[in-house]
């Protein structure tokens, strides 16, 4: 799944406008480089935690050679899974079912019902309509037809 897969997901999942869940997810992805760039722990209970590893400076070996390198100290990203999110992954627990939150759903409803109820309307005022138009045309058909005989 890639972002905008994710975002259009929960998109759907909250009924809250694209933009604005793009704009969040953007800005909890910001605020948490910054916040692991200056070696602060973020954790999201029941997701896992994101810390910033700083690694020693090291000889490594080059693998095509065997030629000795020297390799900088370095800081590195690092993400460890919390536990509920690996237990869902393990199928030691059951996943979340992604139900719509309950407000906007009776909303979402009440507009839905709206909308179906003036779509009826306007179906039934244009088959009208459109009866009277077929039953003009066809009187004007018959009126032709006779003059011409």
């Amino acid at each position: 799944m890639n972002r905008k897969e994710l975002v259009d997901a929960i998109q759907k999942h909250t009924q809250v406008a694209r933009t604005d869940v793009d704009k969040v997810l953007g800005s909890l992805i910001q605020h948490t480089q910054v916040a692991v760039k200056k070696g602060e722990r973020v954790a999201l209970v029941g997701f896992g935690t994101f810390e910033r590893q700083d690694r020693k400076a090291r000889t490594a070996r080059n693998p095509r050679s065997g030629d000795p390198v020297k390799v900088k100290a370095t800081k590195v990203p690092r993400f460890r899974a919390g536990q509920g999110f690996k237990d869902v992954v393990s199928g030691r627990a059951t996943a979340p079912k992604l139900t719509p939150v309950k407000s906007t759903a009776k909303a979402s409803t009440a507009r839905a019902s709206a909308s179906r109820a003036s779509a009826s309307k306007a179906s039934t005022s244009k088959a009208s309509a459109t009866k009277s138009t077929v039953k003009a045309a066809s009187s004007r058909s018959k009126a032709k037809s006779g003059k011409k005989k």
